[in-house]
């Protein structure tokens, strides 16, 4: 018997809290200006470590991002810009769950690698220091994070559970936890779930903040971070031969995922259709991708046979593209495999080149931005770059962002311990033809 066709998906809304820009509008403008979020850090004193600078989310004020301001005191400081991110994208897409709906409503997150604020930390460590153990008397301490409340920022699926009470969802829900592939594969989870038919409408979407003395010293002993503390705007330049790690950032994005049919129906706007999700473990080592591009390989190619398309319709990839040596390597021997003769003709950019790495946020946020390059007709600029390296020959957007026709875009993220995603987003016009 022949299978029914895939149920089809349309990406109405979008939501981002980034270091370059507090909602959708500036943060796009600032990608295709190549503006960069990275400068040197204000929230901690960071002069004793190797890197003292990152890409902070700047100007952001919960309370007037946040809809539900009671839910503040639960939220962390990722949680914050997940609610924000979140709001805006519902906003877009101009729909909302309702009493009669909610059933229908899913939630996918990827959810933060560290879920202790440095707030949080900091009060335990004096609390510690001035009593030796932590008693009774201290639990009690309203400023103490073993209260109720701090307890309950501190769960892994804290931010799950604050986004389900603020927007009333009550259909599904589920936090993923793959580091730096955790927004992407919330994203193709929402996917899973809208194909089987359990749900009408997902929110999707990922956030982080590991801007603290925790994170960073964990990255910078594993030499992951760049160590350009006089040139922090210009430290993140993917593919570049002279990279030398990674600018660590923060933020949230979200997109609103809707059934096609009913997209069209209420006439919403459709920035683009989620077409394919791609899943894979390189099993290779816990902080690298395999120099062949394995895992990576198979996630793109999951992707697009799940979209049901070739290698000759996509026109873009928005690259995970790090700015760490063997990453990038990696991912353009993959995608050299992937594209083989044709790699020449799609065009590859790392917005990771202005925002940083966002940890679990960047998929989603990322996801966003391949949506808004198809809406726009326009590729995004891998800013930074500067030398060309032998081993990441591929056609790189520099200089300026490329005006140019979409037809469907892919989306990479590839996480620590080997956890890959890859996304394929379609033009509508392609889904309508």
């Amino acid at each position: 018997m022949a299978s029914s066709p895939k149920r089809r998906i349309a990406v109405t809304g979008l939501g981002l809290v980034t270091p370059v820009g507090n909602d959708v509008d500036t943060t796009w403008s600032a990608l295709l200006a190549g503006k960069s979020g990275a400068a040197p850090i204000t929230n901690f004193d960071a002069s004793g470590f190797s890197t003292t600078f990152g890409a902070e989310v700047k100007g952001f004020d919960p309370e007037t991002a946040i809809p539900n301001r009671k839910l503040l005191k639960y939220a962390s400081k990722s949680h914050r810009f997940a609610l924000a991110a979140a709001s805006q994208a519902l906003a877009d897409a101009g729909i909302a769950p309702t009493e009669a709906d909610s059933h229908r409503w899913g939630l996918a997150v990827g959810a933060g690698m560290l879920s202790v604020d440095y707030e949080d930390l900091k009060v335990v460590h004096r609390h510690a220091a001035a009593d030796g153990n932590f008693n009774a008397d201290g639990l009690m301490d309203p400023e103490f994070p073993g209260n109720p409340l701090a307890f309950c920022r501190w769960q892994a699926n804290a931010g799950q559970a604050l986004l389900t009470k603020q927007f009333g969802i009550r259909g599904y829900a589920s936090s993923v936890h793959t580091a730096c592939a955790s927004g992407g594969q919330a994203i193709g989870t929402a996917l899973k779930v809208m194909r089987r038919g359990q749900c009408d409408f997902m929110l999707a979407g990922g956030f982080d903040s590991m801007l603290n003395p925790l994170g960073i010293s964990g990255f910078c002993l594993l030499g992951a971070l760049s160590t350009d503390n006089d040139n922090p705007s210009g430290a993140s330049r993917p593919f570049d031969l002279t990279r030398n790690g990674f600018v660590l950032g923060e933020g949230s994005g979200f997109l609103v995922l809707e059934d096609w049919d009913r997209a069209v129906a209420r006439g919403a706007k459709i920035y683009a259709e989620l077409a394919g999700d791609g899943n894979s473990l390189s099993a290779y080592r816990i902080t690298d991708s395999p120099p062949d591009g394995n895992g990576p390989i198979q996630a793109i190619h999951q992707a697009l046979g799940d979209a049901g398309i070739t290698t000759g319709e996509v026109d873009y990839v928005n690259a995970h593209g790090t700015s760490t040596q063997m990453n990038d390597r990696s991912e353009c021997a993959a995608l050299k495999a992937v594209f083989a003769d044709r790699i020449s003709e799609v065009r590859v950019s790392s917005t990771k080149s202005s925002m940083g790495h966002l940890i679990a946020a960047a998929g989603a946020v990322e996801a966003a931005v391949c949506c808004l390059a198809i809406r726009d007709g326009i590729a995004p600029v891998n800013a930074n770059y500067g030398t060309p390296d032998p081993d990441c020959d591929v056609n790189l957007v520099i200089g300026a962002p490329v005006k140019m026709k979409i037809r469907a875009a892919l989306s990479n993220s590839l996480g620590f311990g080997g956890s890959n995603s890859s996304l394929v987003f379609r033009n509508p016009e392609e889904v309508q033809a």
